[in-house]
């Protein structure tokens, strides 16, 4: 029988035990489909005496995760404790160096460390794999370098961040205010210690990125993304959007274009009928459009332990297949610096603005639309109860983003605005 693939494991949280229950659970099944055994040779964790619910007294113990990275008994160091700084980093290019393979779970590494290491872990011999670093147990990293390699991929797009679409979903399903279900998110611990790695696209963020550099061949640059978070999203948006058709998403956007490479992370609408309009609570979705394919649509669980864990287990077990590939599908040293675009391509915008209800307020903001180039194609007011203030909705044709800019700029000159507007981007799925 071939050699065992030992695995040393550092952070023992959701993901990580959930990984430890898979290899115990499933140790025939997956030495049948990995060629191989499977075993895990030593772990580490901040507390070793925490009860975890899992028996981890037959693994051998280390307090430090780079002493774990450097254990001559270990061929693969799974990285599952997070953050682009810290301990995940000092252990991961402590285990480059000593030549081990890398799988990890740790998307803000990759985004903003990403080229270095892989540069390392090519000049060493060493892979690393992450599929479990964006969304969850969807193999979308394993369709791009693998199942679409024949394609020119024209498009990336998706709802990558599982918390913001429950928000979202909630808000419309139950009628409730943003900070009602942002609140009740948090109780029912859905969000990150720092709620804006969340509701603020930094996460969805990170994974767009990679996938970015692996649909183009380019460097990841998360510098280049383009981020807008839900706060603003209110119940008047989400109702809104639901009369005409459409429903909100954080949607996350990366396509080359003869600029350079787009790439946005913006609450978008979506029409309501579309594989993006009809997803709900935590799931995610990724769509991929490829020269040849056409359109790709995946479909799944976002995060939480089984399907991050099933995610860290396909790529250990590629690993003891003998399957061996570039970080980003191609040499790191290949990858190309992308030029960052600001994305141009026309597109219908909502508008959702709060005037002064005194005569030639809306007209004032007609004409500061028309200045910008933008064309409106519909416009109302809503929930009149104020008599001092009036609610206005005006959906645009297609237009760019700078010309919508330009318009905001001009709307607070006007004197007419009380507070500040919501435009959002009606985007073609």
């Amino acid at each position: 029988m071939p050699d065992p693939l030992r695995l040393g494991i550092a952070g023992l949280g959701t993901v990580g035990i959930g990984v430890v229950e898979i290899v115990v659970r499933h140790a025939e099944l997956i030495a049948a489909r990995g060629g191989r055994p499977i075993e895990i040779t030593a772990v580490s964790a901040r507390n070793r005496s925490q009860d975890r619910g899992a028996d981890l007294s037959g693994f051998a113990w280390e307090d430090d995760p780079v002493a774990l990275a450097q254990r001559p008994d270990i061929d693969v160091f799974v990285e599952l404790m997070g953050g682009s700084e810290g301990a995940a980093r000092a252990a991961t290019e402590a285990a480059i160096a000593a030549g081990k393979d890398v799988v990890t779970a740790n998307k803000a590494l990759l985004a903003h460390h990403g080229q270095r290491l892989a540069e390392a872990a090519e000049q060493r011999g060493a892979v690393i794999r992450f599929e479990a670093a964006v969304a969850g147990g969807i193999p979308v990293i394993k369709t791009l370098t693998e199942g679409l390699a024949g394609n020119q991929i024209t498009r990336v797009m998706g709802v990558m961040n599982g918390t913001c679409n429950y928000i979202l979903t909630r808000m419309e399903g139950a009628g409730l205010p943003y900070a009602e279900v942002f609140e009740e998110a948090r109780k029912l611990g859905y969000l990150e210690a720092d709620p804006q790695l969340d509701v603020g696209g930094i996460d969805a963020g990170h994974k767009l990125s990679l996938l970015a550099a692996i649909a183009f061949g380019t460097r990841v640059s998360f510098s280049d993304v383009e981020l807008e978070g839900i706060d603003r999203v209110s119940i008047d948006d989400i109702r809104l959007a639901a009369d005409m058709g459409y429903r909100i998403k954080l949607l996350g956007v990366a396509q080359m274009t003869g600029r350079g490479l787009e790439q946005r992370m913006s609450p978008c609408l979506v029409p309501a009928n579309s594989p993006l309009g009809q997803l709900e609570g935590g799931t995610n979705m990724v769509v991929l459009e490829g020269d040849s394919v056409g359109q790709v649509v995946l479909r799944g669980a976002g995060a939480g332990r089984g399907p991050t864990a099933s995610a860290v287990m396909a790529d250990v077990i590629d690993l003891a297949r003998g399957t061996r590939l570039s970080t980003f599908g191609r040499p790191a040293t290949s990858l190309a610096a992308p030029t960052h675009a600001k994305a141009m391509a026309p597109a219908a915008h909502y508008l959702r603005m709060t005037l002064q209800d005194k005569p030639g307020a809306l007209a004032k903001i007609a004409t500061v639309l028309g200045e910008a180039g933008v064309s409106i194609d519909r416009m109302r007011q809503y929930g009149h109860t104020d008599a001092s203030t009036a609610p206005v909705l005006i959906v645009t044709h297609k237009t760019t983003r700078d010309a919508i800019d330009h318009a905001l700029k001009g709307f607070a000159a006007t004197g007419v605005m009380v507070g500040e507007p919501v435009a959002l981007r009606i985007e073609r799925v």
